[in-house]
Formats: C-alpha cells, sequence, structure tokens
C-alpha cells in the first residue's frame, strides 16, 4: 500500500484518467461495455462502428454516466475510413494511448450446420468471414498503432478480441474459429515487434471470451421465449460457472491490460469463459 490510500493505489494501477482510448466494434453487445468500462475508468473514448445509431446509443450511455466520448462511423476493413477515424481522434483529443480491436463475429452464411455441410462452403464466405475478424484486427493496429509510436509517453497497450474458439472450435464456426486463431498469432507476432522497434512504448495482449450473449449468436443460443436451445444448453453444460457470460464481466481484464498494472504483460491471451477452457467434461 502506497501513502495515497487505497484508491489512489487503485487508480495507480487500473486508473485511465487523461488517457484516449478506441474500441473498434464498439456498438457491439461486448465493445459497448468495454467502451463504457473504459470511460468509466477515466478515459476519453472513441466508438468506431458502421451504424450510426448504436453509436449514438452507447456514446449517451456513456455520457449519462459522467464520461466523454465521441462516435465515428468506420468500417475496420476500410483502410481510408480508418485514416479518417484517427485523424478525427487525433484532431480532437491529440494522442491515442489505449486501441481495443473489439469489431468481429461470425457471418451466418459461413455456418456449416445440418442445411450447409463444409463441402458447400462458399470461398467467399470464409473469406468475408476470415477478412472482418482478422483484417479487421491488423488494419486498425496498422492505423493507430502508427501514431501510438510516436512522442515519448510510455505504456500505451493494444487489446484485441479474440475467443475461445481459437484454441477449442465450436461445430459450424469453422472460419470465425480460423480468423480467431490468426487473431492470437498476430497478438503474440505484433506484441514481438512493437517491443523490440519501441521498447515499453506499446504493449499488445489479448482476451479470448467464452460464451457471451450477443446479438450474433442469441439465435443460436435462445429461441423466441429465451429459453436454452439444444446448443445453448450445450455450452451451459460444458461451462462450469453454468452459465453464459455478461458483457461487463469483460470490463475488468480491459482495464487490467490497458493500465499500467499490466506493464510486464505482453504477448498474453487471457481467458474469461468461466471455466470452459479448463473443463474436461468429467
Amino acid at each position: 500500500m502506497t501513502e495515497t490510500g487505497l484508491d489512489g493505489y487503485l487508480e495507480q494501477l487500473f486508473g485511465l484518467g487523461g488517457r484516449v482510448a478506441v474500441v473498434t466494434g464498439g456498438s457491439g453487445a461486448l465493445g459497448g461495455a468495454i467502451a463504457h468500462g473504459l470511460a468509466q475508468a477515466g478515459a476519453r473514448v472513441a466508438v468506431l462502428a458502421r451504424k450510426r445509431d448504436p453509436i449514438d446509443a452507447v456514446i449517451e450511455t456513456i455520457a449519462r454516466t459522467g464520461g466523454e466520448a465521441m462516435g465515428i462511423e468506420a468500417d475496420v476493413t476500410s483502410r481510408s475510413q480508418l485514416e479518417s477515424a484517427c485523424e478525427a481522434v487525433l484532431g480532437r483529443w491529440g494522442c491515442v494511448d489505449v486501441l481495443v480491436n473489439a469489431a468481429g463475429g461470425n457471418l451466418p452464411e459461413a455456418i456449416v450446420n445440418e442445411a450447409r455441410s463444409f463441402f458447400d462452403l462458399p470461398a467467399e464466405d470464409f473469406e468475408r468471414t476470415v477478412r472482418l475478424n482478422l483484417l479487421g484486427t491488423v488494419l486498425p493496429s496498422q492505423i493507430f498503432a502508427r501514431t501510438m509510436s510516436e512522442g515519448e509517453a510510455q505504456g500505451r497497450s493494444i487489446v484485441n478480441i479474440s475467443s475461445l474458439t481459437a484454441r477449442r472450435p465450436a461445430s459450424g464456426v469453422v472460419a470465425y474459429a480460423a480468423a480467431k486463431a490468426g487473431v492470437e498469432n498476430f497478438t503474440r507476432w505484433l506484441a514481438v515487434e512493437m517491443a523490440r522497434r519501441y521498447g515499453e512504448r506499446i504493449r499488445v495482449n489479448a482476451i479470448a471470451p467464452g460464451f457471451f450473449l450477443a446479438e450474433q449468436n442469441r439465435s443460436l443460443l435462445l429461441d423466441a421465449e429465451g429459453d436454452l436451445t439444444d446448443r445453448g444448453r450445450r455450452v451451459v453444460q460444458a461451462t462450469p460457472a453454468g452459465r453464459f457470460g455478461v458483457p461487463d464481466e469483460l470490463v475488468s481484464t480491459v482495464l487490467w491490460l490497458a493500465g499500467s498494472g499490466a506493464s510486464f504483460v505482453n504477448g498474453t491471451v487471457a481467458t474469461v469463459d468461466g471455466g470452459m477452457d479448463a473443463f474436461g467434461g468429467i
């Protein structure tokens, strides 16, 4: 404990006062919770997503709880849109300290199921899924990390959102799982690259969530009445916690990886899955 007391000590470890954070996919269930959590920790947050109305909803929530945020429409697979977004953030706040790559998701057309076998999976749909999840992590890292590498500031952080399916593939989601495996490999590669070139200026880590309810998977896990589907039941049975994750349960891990308390954490993937990865089924 330092002389600043408990609140001051926790602020040193996890506080983001004065920092500028960018969250891609910031209007989604996970990205929105992360954006709000960063703002609550004191960061000024740029919420990036493709559609204005969901962005505005997140901005309103942040403002209602005393945070500061701006919304930017941008496609994470478009270099020009990301460059414009970066210019907008720099124009308003002058720097970027934290980048959370939360954009991604599975595409219905890329799911393998009884109606579509692996042999019938269109290559273009597989490619679109990989492009969204993997390229949609690489491109923002290129654009925003360039400015993060400049100046004298230390302790800047990139946090990528992977998935437990990167190393424990789930049935049906072949393209998504392969793309997230790429995200984890890219996370480790970029962590080493940034450390070798820029020392302690930029750290790169990832979070691998287990099963969290979001719009993209709700119909797969819950039926119209809100009861578990067969797939949802299997997921819960395979999760020692006995439930799905809640988006807010990712926030503390993001704050840890983004803050100074993780100053020696680099190139790691933190699992937040209710014990699913540890469970052998017995």
